[in-house]
């Protein structure tokens, strides 16, 4: 065997593990592998208890639904930003009266590449700028080329 040839491999082996999982508990429960990231449209859905941290592989022009539970501490969900609008957007904020967090995340079509997603969540009655409480990192992977 060639040297080049243990080096594609590697690249390869590292690119389908890079893609991460999800335990969304919703739609999308992606492999590490690229042929299983989520397409179309999938759903996180995050709990009190849940870790803290998830990744996510997705399919270019992939919809995400990102549903934050009600915290059991005394603070509340107040916003989700990211690290790269050009390949996750966040849109469609809504806080439902049982302090339920919904988002939307519009991953990019003609794109790849990775973006963190963060919810962030702060206490009603202290001043202060909130805080991270849950990350999500996103992988947007395109489809092979046939050729």
């Amino acid at each position: 065997m060639r040297w080049w040839t243990g080096v594609c491999v590697a690249t390869g082996v590292a690119v389908l593990t890079g893609c991460g999982t999800s335990a969304s508990g919703g739609a999308a429960e992606p492999s590490g592998a690229a042929g299983n990231c989520a397409a179309g449209h999938a759903e996180v859905t995050v709990a009190p208890g849940d870790p803290a941290v998830r990744s996510l592989c997705v399919r270019p022009g992939t919809v995400v639904a990102l549903v934050l539970r009600p915290r059991i501490d005394d603070k509340r969900w107040t916003a989700v930003h990211t690290s790269a609008p050009a390949l996750a957007l966040p849109s469609g904020w809504r806080l439902d009266p049982d302090g339920t967090a919904h988002a939307s995340l519009r991953c990019a079509v003609t794109r790849s590449g990775a973006a963190r997603v963060t919810a962030l969540a702060k206490a009603p009655d202290i001043a202060g700028a909130p805080r991270v409480a849950f990350t999500l990192d996103v992988r947007v992977v395109p489809y092979a080329r046939e050729g």
